[in-house]
């Protein structure tokens, strides 16, 4: 079957256990636009929230699930172990590192991989994140930063980087990213713990930081035991509704195990478990955040799928605010 390539990252899901911290950090700290306030369906009494760009781009989005009482993350195998944020110049990764120095945010040295300027750092729950500059980047286009964020417009984060992957058998996870998903493997970078092999650089589309996957390969860890500031799964762009079913019938003539066809309103989505187990969702870079709420007005009211709007009243009776405009 032939099956356009898909456009890069497109969103990555994570895990809190503190929604109005994690919204402090991710809009005052981190300048993020807060472009839907949801709940999590599972457990209508917390949040479900998606940070972005000015307006919610594809290949911009970062969201968490509140999970209230979830425990600590002893990180490991089997996981999506690190989440880069791209910035545009070298100029604005300086910027971020006296940033992060005012806001007492736990980070490391400027270093340079691939030829690009990184700013590792954590959030307030260890979340694993770098910044990583498009100073010389080529590849899928960026987003643009909300013009209301405390962080200047010119040094704003503009969307996702490159995700990491971390497994104990990397072959199977390549099979699944070039076999299946129509990557190319571009280069690798040396592990920076002795005796692992390199990192490997896989991209597609466009290519460039906002369509690439690092792989690396881990004998000397165990299972990541996921909770709070984890990774719960990293999606991918399908261009529309259409080629996201072809998706589905594809995955399907090769008998890997999905969900099928998951209608999530603002996106169309279809989840699946490489042989690492690491939850993988191709997700459509339409319809957007806009359909419940204009512009001007994202995030600011609780949006709910139609199937809990008569449960509303109870709903928001029993969420906590975050400190917007409720």
């Amino acid at each position: 079957m032939e099956l356009k390539p898909l456009l890069g990252q497109h969103h990555v899901s994570a895990i809190t256990a503190n929604a109005k911290e994690n919204y402090r950090f991710y809009t005052k700290v981190l300048g993020l636009r807060l472009v839907k306030k949801s709940i999590n369906q599972d457990d209508t009494s917390v949040y479900h929230l998606f940070y972005a760009d000015e307006r919610g781009n594809p290949g911009t989005d970062l969201t968490f699930f509140e999970i209230p009482h979830a425990g600590t993350t002893y990180y490991g195998n089997n996981s999506i172990s690190l989440t880069s944020l791209r910035v545009a110049s070298d100029e604005s990764i300086q910027y971020w590192k006296k940033r992060f120095v005012e806001f007492d945010v736990e980070h490391d040295d400027i270093f340079t991989r691939y030829g690009r300027k990184v700013l590792a750092f954590c959030d307030f729950e260890g979340q694993r994140l770098e910044l990583v500059s498009d100073e010389t980047n080529q590849g899928v286009a960026g987003g643009k930063p909300w013009d209301q964020s405390p962080v200047p417009v010119k040094y704003g984060i503009v969307g996702l980087g490159p995700v990491q992957l971390t497994v104990p058998k990397a072959e199977m996870t390549a099979k699944i990213l070039t076999e299946v998903l129509g990557y190319r493997e571009k280069s690798s970078y040396p592990s920076l713990v002795e005796g692992q092999p390199p990192v490997r650089i896989f991209e597609t589309g466009e290519g460039g930081t906002g369509a690439e996957v690092y792989l690396e390969e881990r004998s000397d860890l165990s299972r990541e035991r996921p909770g709070r500031g984890s990774v719960h799964h990293v999606a991918f762009r399908v261009e529309s509704e259409e080629e996201l079913k072809r998706w589905v019938d594809y995955l399907k003539q090769l008998r890997l195990p999905n969900s099928g066809f998951v209608e999530r309103y603002y996106f169309r989505s279809l989840y699946f478990r490489e042989p690492n187990g690491i939850l993988f969702e191709l997700a459509t870079d339409g319809p957007g955040f806009e359909g419940d709420e204009s512009f001007e007005h994202l995030g600011e009211n609780l949006s709910l799928p139609p199937y809990f709007e008569n449960q509303r009243a109870e709903i928001e009776e029993k969420l906590k605010p975050l400190n917007t405009k409720e």
